[in-house]
């Protein structure tokens, strides 16, 4: 059992809940601060909570469907915050939502009021939970009065004429891959040339995250390697969490999860997610929204704000000409999506939050991590879902010894053993560095890249790779090659 220490009672309490969409999460934020209001809970006598919503595609206003937001019925009259507040279009980052939770809670503290932190984007509330580990780099390019790095002076000095004229020049907004490429290419070879480590890092048709690098490294004169290597050494080996977090996982094995997630996509059609798919075209095409190429035909950058959202890019070649097949196809996609970004999800809390949760227990236990059985929401969900999240919660609260995560659930007993795995900023930039595959690359200039790792072992042994190596064989072999399918075409995409 894990006890409280005096310095752990110091900090204040703070609920977290993550996981995968269609487990109950609300439901589970929802349950918790309604029991939260019954009575005066431990010594301080805490009572009552609020929600803060965690989901990075919730903050805007409307869109309610594609979204998933909770309907205002189910919500018992619990306040959620942070929710539908920012206009479709507009651009909401982590740091602004940690700075904008942080006020929040520390209100509630004021008042003895529980923050019950809820949604799916686990990296928001990693970064709320861990001060010290918002890479600066992330945040907008600030001007700076510093003399050069001279070995990034030199770099740049060193650059082709052609780069260096683009360094000098950064576009304002970052080209499209799809419709620039060579502009695309350009830009990440001038990265790799100034910034090798961060360069590897980024897909070249990653445009945004290499033009923000880029940003960066200009208005900084250093590197974003160097800067991010200055906050891991300033951060410790362990980051003392800002609150006594309670963090409640809920999970849900994937032949119980898929069949969900298809249902919620069908459902989410019938409440009229369409329409809300139109209005977002609408949005996009707004000049104030709109990215024109030089042909002057409007594009929309998928990896931004609410434009992320799971069906807004998979319907729009049916919008664009509505059949009966475009539209099932659309539908596929969408469920194919959905069930991909459940499965990034869970790789998120189990490869980059249980490593940080388990280094900053490494001297006391401050953030406790217990994994809640959402298999079968419907039958099951009092007794393996909230009755023991209220009864772990009123343990912390009332300052008694909690119950050992594992203990919970045989599916909680497999799931929670914790590989070593470093939570260093610079580590992790090192991990997740991109290797071209000369086999799949056709081009020099639009080189086909893949993460290093687990990535690289699945391309590797995929059908795709040995199809183009049978390729390669037969043409070198002075054979007729096989065509390339549209699918290998397609595969070659930031990540």
């Amino acid at each position: 059992m894990a006890s409280s220490s005096p310095s752990t009672t110091m900090l204040k309490p703070l609920i977290t809940i993550c996981g995968t969409t269609g487990v109950g999460k609300s439901k589970l934020a929802i349950d918790l601060a309604v029991h939260l209001a019954k009575k005066q809970f431990g010594p301080q006598g805490w009572r009552g909570a609020r929600v803060i919503n965690a989901d990075s595609m919730q903050v805007y206003k409307g869109l309610d469907v594609i979204t998933n937001k909770v309907p205002v019925a189910e919500m018992e009259g619990v306040d959620h915050l942070l929710m539908g507040f920012k206009y479709p279009g507009e651009q909401y980052i982590v740091g602004e939502w940690v700075e904008d939770s942080l006020k929040l809670i520390h209100e509630m503290h004021q008042k003895k009021e529980i923050p019950i932190v809820v949604g799916g984007t686990s990296y928001w509330i990693q970064h709320l939970i861990f001060p010290n580990r918002l890479s600066k780099t992330t945040e907008a390019p600030q001007s700076s009065d510093s003399p050069w790095d001279p070995e990034l002076q030199a770099a740049i000095g060193a650059l082709p004429e052609n780069l260096r004229s683009i360094f000098e020049n950064l576009p304002k907004e970052p080209p499209s891959a799809k419709i620039e490429p060579d502009a695309a290419f350009q830009l990440h070879a001038l990265l790799l040339l100034l910034d090798p480590p961060v360069g590897q890092r980024w897909h070249w048709k990653d445009t945004r995250k290499v033009l923000h690098s880029l940003s960066i490294i200009r208005s900084a004169r250093r590197r974003a390697s160097d800067i991010i290597a200055e906050q891991a050494a300033d951060a410790g080996p362990s980051s003392q969490p800002r609150f006594r977090t309670l963090c409640f996982w809920l999970f849900a094995e994937s032949s119980y999860l898929e069949p969900r997630l298809d249902a919620r996509v069908d459902q989410m059609i019938d409440l009229g997610l369409l329409d809300e798919i139109k209005e977002l075209r609408r949005i996009a095409e707004l000049p104030e929204h709109a990215a024109s190429s030089e042909s002057g035909d409007s594009h929309n950058d998928y990896t931004l704000g609410i434009y992320q959202a799971i069906g807004y890019k998979e319907f729009h070649n049916y919008l664009s000409n509505p059949t009966d097949r475009a539209f099932n196809e659309a539908v596929e996609r969408m469920k194919i999506s959905t069930r991909q970004y459940a499965k990034k999800q869970i790789s998120w809390i189990r490869n980059k939050l249980m490593p940080a949760v388990k280094d900053a227990n490494s001297k006391e236990e401050t953030v406790s991590l217990y994994l809640l059985d959402a298999a079968k929401v419907d039958e099951r969900w009092a007794d393996r879902v909230r009755a023991p999240a209220i009864e772990v919660t009123e343990k912390l609260l009332d300052g008694e010894p909690l119950p050992e995560p594992r203990s919970l659930s045989d599916v909680a007993a497999g799931l929670l053993n914790v590989s070593e795995k470093s939570s260093n900023p610079l580590d992790v930039l090192q991990a997740r560095q991109k290797t071209q595959c000369d086999i799949c690359t056709i081009q020099d200039d639009r080189p086909f890249m893949v993460e290093t790792g687990p990535e690289w072992e699945r391309h590797i042994h995929s059908r795709a790779h040995k199809r183009m190596s049978a390729r390669l064989k037969r043409i070198q072999s002075g054979q007729q090659p096989y065509p390339r399918s549209q699918r290998e075409t397609d595969n070659d995409t930031p990540s």
